[in-house]
């Protein structure tokens, strides 16, 4: 996986789990559902070159 790559996922998912953190710390159910969303999407995008790179071997 590119490393530049993976930094940026890692950080999209950190940044999407404060804000589902803040949501829920504040009862702000959009802001946590935002946060939600970052967060799966950090994941699948992860998991998406996780599965390139096991093509490339």
């Amino acid at each position: 996986m590119n490393a530049g790559k993976k930094m940026k996922n890692v950080a999209e998912a950190a940044k999407g789990k404060a804000k589902e953190a803040t949501g829920d710390a504040t009862d702000n159910r959009s802001l946590q559902a935002k946060g939600q969303g970052e967060k799966s999407k950090a994941d699948l995008k992860q998991a998406g070159e996780k599965v390139k790179d096991a093509f490339k071997d």
